[in-house]
């Protein structure tokens, strides 16, 4: 009894606020996946969280002259103390009650349930002790809990729509009137079934046709931007002229301006040139947006290379578009990918403009068709098929070029 303390008492509060946190994520992912309300236990999964915790931190084989093989057997023994104590509730009604009646999908919420509390007791109070701690180990304690559940509300908060949105799509009409809270795949339809929502958009709604003028503008603006941000970020970088400290500090004012301040008189002069219902017309003001972001980005990174390799190619005999093409580009790789990508998403999913601009459905971009297809005489599962189709390519790319955006956005912080 020496031994229990101020850190005894945070870890079981600890383990029951994770277990509480984690019942209510499970019960929602239990109901997304049966498609059956749940009733999550808060008190029996309190209790859980409360004795794992004690037993972990009360654990004497936790220390490092122990051997390793029994400090595995007693977190093995603190697993089954947990889900004994969790075979007393289920999503219902009592776990003991309706063992017979049990089915595989509460078993498994029951396993993830017990390993992230398992998981978030480990994680919190591996190097805590169960006697009185002072204030910093409390802050410690206190930090990771609010570290891990802020990740994972901020987890559910981006992968929670995702979900919906893609089971959504998967439905037919008369699963999604008969239940709506059934997000579970049914897989007896068939693969023809199961993605009719997306053959019909290619086939009866021109997805298609969206897909490829969203392509050839979110290209186009990219390499439009680049080709006019490269030199403009060098010049801003590197050559001295009069209004340069200006011009770097005011590159980013364009782009304050709000876009619904600039989309009545775009749409005034687009309609008197002819260009108000064309993808040429996108490809100029998406430019005009993204260009000043790309020189905020780009300068910063060419004042962080050395400017000795540029002056060596000057010696050698390079001009100053050589020296850009053979030394500056080769070495800003990585900003110009991550610059090339920050644009390809602002192309890829602009709305007000291509709202505004376009009428003709052959020249609609994705966001467009998707705002088409809200309507009352389209079926919601093709609204949300299309807006899977809309967001899964660009999140592809961000996750294939995510290292070089990560690069290019702390590239030239540092000034050196």
């Amino acid at each position: 009894m020496m031994r229990i303390g101020t850190g005894f008492i945070a870890a079981i509060l600890l383990g029951a606020f994770w277990a509480i946190v984690w019942m209510i994520v499970i019960g929602l992912v239990f109901t997304l996946f049966s498609g059956e309300a749940s009733a999550p236990q808060l008190g029996y999964a309190a209790l859980a969280g409360a004795v794992g915790a004690a037993i972990y931190v009360l654990s004497p084989v936790r220390t490092r002259d122990r051997p390793k093989a029994r400090g595995a057997a007693v977190q093995a023994f603190m697993i089954v103390a947990i889900f004994a104590v969790l075979m007393l509730t289920t999503f219902g009604e009592p776990f003991g009650l309706s063992l017979a009646y049990t089915t595989g999908l509460q078993l498994v919420a029951f396993a993830g349930f017990l390993v992230a509390v398992w998981w978030s007791i480990v994680a919190a109070l591996h190097d805590q002790k169960a006697g009185n701690i002072g204030r910093y180990h409390l802050e410690v304690i206190f930090l990771r809990f609010m570290k891990g559940l802020g990740l994972t509300l901020f987890t559910i908060v981006v992968a929670l729509p995702f979900y919906v949105m893609v089971m959504t799509s998967f439905k037919s009409q008369q699963s999604l009137i008969s239940n709506p809270l059934d997000l579970s795949i049914d897989l007896s339809q068939g693969l023809s079934g199961l993605f009719n929502s997306y053959i019909e958009l290619f086939t009866v709604y021109s997805f298609g046709t969206f897909l490829m003028n969203s392509a050839i503008v979110s290209v186009a603006t990219v390499i439009i931007t680049l080709v006019f941000a490269v030199p403009g970020a060098y010049a801003v970088a590197r050559l001295r002229f009069p209004g340069q400290a200006f011009l770097s500090r005011s590159i980013l004012l364009i782009y304050m301006v709000p876009a619904i301040v600039l989309v009545i008189p775009l749409y005034s002069v687009f309609s008197q040139v002819g260009l108000r219902n064309s993808l040429i017309g996108l490809m100029i003001v998406y430019p005009a947006t993204t260009i000043p972001v790309a020189l905020y980005m780009l300068q910063g990174y060419f004042r962080g290379l050395p400017s000795e390799l540029e002056e060596a190619g000057l010696m050698d005999g390079l001009k100053r578009p050589g020296v850009i093409l053979k030394i500056t580009l080769p070495l800003a790789l990585p900003a110009l990918a991550s610059v090339a990508l920050y644009v390809f998403m602002i192309a890829w999913n602009e709305f007000l403009f291509a709202f505004m601009f376009l009428d003709d459905i052959n020249m609609f971009t994705l966001s467009r068709g998707v705002v088409s297809l809200n309507s009352s005489e389209v079926p919601r599962q093709h609204l949300m098929a299309g807006a899977v189709v809309a967001t899964v390519p660009v999140l592809f790319i961000f996750l294939w070029f995510e290292r070089f955006l990560v690069a290019g956005l702390t590239a030239g912080s540092v000034k050196g």
